[in-house]
């Protein structure tokens, strides 16, 4: 049994490279395979990726959705050391998001840089860094 979707009405979703659109109504779809998925509302757009943070989910959606992370590198790795050089408590992030790179998961790695956009959103709306500990800090920083 594959993968189960349910889509919203006019909801879509990127399966590998191609696009695919629900109708007016609520739609599952199934997918066998291995290919990359991800649902509309994940997807980061150039335009969308604003802040340094955004731009490095952007970097691991493109590595994902081309399932290697190679051609990426260099520029991961320059915005990671930019980000950590202005925001030292994104370390372990950082660290996560690198583990399941290194690994091939992918995926994961997107789920963990998710949480990376969603600390620096945190951080922002927080008057840059007079955030408290949260649900948005890495596992290992939770007391």
């Amino acid at each position: 049994m594959g993968l189960i979707i349910d889509l919203k009405a006019n909801e879509k979703v990127i399966v590998g490279d191609a696009v695919i659109s629900a109708g007016d109504s609520r739609t599952k779809i199934s997918i066998q395979g291995s290919a990359p998925i991800i649902r509309e509302k994940d997807v980061m757009t150039v335009e969308r990726a604003d802040t340094a943070c955004k731009k490095l989910y952007l970097l691991v959606q493109l590595m994902y959705l081309e399932k290697e992370p190679d051609p990426y590198f260099d520029d991961y790795f320059a915005l990671v050391n930019e980000i950590q050089e202005a925001a030292p408590s994104t370390t372990l992030f950082f660290l996560n998001i690198s583990e399941k790179i290194l690994e091939g998961n992918l995926y994961k790695a997107l789920k963990e840089a998710k949480k990376l956009v969603d600390f620096e959103t945190a951080l922002i709306s927080h008057e840059m860094g007079l955030l408290t500990p949260s649900t948005t800090a890495p596992v290992e920083q939770r007391a």
